[in-house]
């Protein structure tokens, strides 16, 4: 038998033992780590995918049917057609944060954190994982609530600025993803993540001008609408179906930008430093 050392060990290259001798991006664990993400919320899509969009039709029958909303109109189109737009992104934006701040925070509780941190993975590469699985459940919802919408007779949900609307969903799936992520390592137990969901997106998803135009607002109100940033989303996106918004549609789509990169730094700065995750 031979005993001398392998020419491959790690030490034979002149790595010390236990270094990292990867470099670059480490492609194949990020895209396995993608692929798990993708699976574990399509194995329940009945309930992560078109159960949102039943609930979203819901609002949109109630608004236009049980309220009267049909004979209505808003910024001079149908009270449907300026309410559809904005329930189908506001649907994207709440499941990326419900995707994102679920898988960390379940693997805190069951003991298995360390499937996310053993693996070769860089924290930026463990944050793009995880919220390009987010984003990708944002837009098989919307896909999901679109389709919903327009069987529904009398909305129209046809998109009339593609890129607008692409930009403005991608930004706002983004957000919520990032504020996921950055929920589920603070988060301990799951009440926690709730009360995120319940105190702080839900309200200012309902407050963000998705079921009124934020000009019919009292100047005080207005001016709280316009410092919540899923506004942006809700006017940028709808501006995608309607040509129509609340805000400047540049002005939106860079704010967006640049939250997201303060977002993404957060996000790797709480990942690199191990807090509450390696504690």
């Amino acid at each position: 038998m031979n005993n001398q050392p392998s020419k491959n060990a790690p030490w034979a290259t002149g790595t010390p033992p236990g270094e990292v001798r990867l470099h670059g991006i480490n492609w194949g664990g990020l895209k396995t780590l993608y692929i798990k993400e993708v699976r574990r919320f399509f194995k329940v899509q009945t309930q992560t995918v078109w159960a949102p969009a039943v609930t979203t039709l819901l609002f949109l029958v109630i608004f236009t049917v049980a309220l009267g909303g049909a004979r209505r109109e808003v910024m001079g189109v149908p009270f449907a057609d300026f309410i559809a737009p904005g329930l189908i992104v506001m649907a994207m934006i709440q499941n990326a944060f419900a995707n994102s701040s679920f898988s960390l925070l379940v693997g805190k509780i069951q003991g298995t954190i360390v499937d996310y941190l053993m693996p070769p993975l860089s924290p930026g590469e463990l944050i793009a994982g995880l919220v390009a699985a987010a984003v990708t459940r944002a837009f098989l919802v919307g896909g999901a609530v679109w389709l919903a919408c327009a069987l529904w007779p009398g909305v129209h949900v046809a998109v009339q600025h593609p890129l607008t609307a692409l930009w403005f969903g991608l930004m706002g799936a983004l957000m919520l993803s990032f504020l996921g992520l950055m929920t589920s390592i603070w988060a301990e137990k799951f009440d926690h993540a709730a009360a995120i969901t319940n105190f702080v997106v839900a309200p200012l998803s309902l407050l963000s001008g998705t079921f009124y135009s934020v000009d019919a607002l009292s100047p005080l109100f207005r001016a709280v609408s316009h410092a919540n940033p899923f506004f942006y989303v809700i006017s940028g996106f709808r501006y995608g179906f309607l040509r129509e918004a609340d805000s400047p549609v540049l002005f939106g789509a860079g704010l967006l930008l640049v939250l997201n990169l303060v977002l993404f730094g957060a996000c790797y700065g709480l990942l690199r430093s191990g807090w509450k995750i390696k504690n």
